[in-house]
């Protein structure tokens, strides 16, 4: 069983697809910023900030989701940043992600809106419908 199941499991606090999510946007992130660990490369070199996360998770829920980001989060008990932020220090407690000295749970409160960034922000990315 991998780790991402067995934490899965442990925790009812949200939906499972939850900690799925934010494993496969903590990777997204990862590539996107590129600092994904590599042989010989430090962790501390492909450490990803709580806002830098939460801008990953932004970006990925919305190429994920689209215009359907808040109401899948919402089925997944999840209404804030701040979940988020509960999400990844409940993996961190149970030593499934790590975190440095300057990490901290406030670094994820209040980040941004939901309703800002998935709704009233959200743009139809027509030239990749309209390129051919």
């Amino acid at each position: 069983m991998s780790t991402t199941s067995r934490a899965i499991e442990r925790d009812v606090r949200y939906h499972p697809n939850a900690y799925q999510f934010v494993y496969a946007a903590l990777r997204f992130t990862q590539q996107y910023l590129n600092r994904s660990v590599s042989p010989g490369m430090e962790n501390e070199e492909a450490h990803i900030s709580g806002v830098e996360l939460l801008d990953g998770i932004r970006a990925f829920a919305l190429d994920q989701f689209g215009l359907m980001t808040r109401s899948v989060f919402l089925c997944w008990g999840i209404r804030s940043t701040d979940d988020f932020g509960q999400i990844v220090f409940e993996l961190i407690d149970r030593g499934e992600m790590s975190k440095t000295d300057r990490d901290q749970l406030t670094d994820f409160f209040g980040v941004y809106d939901f309703a800002d960034v998935f709704d009233r922000n959200y743009r139809v990315e027509v030239k990749r419908a309209f390129s051919k």
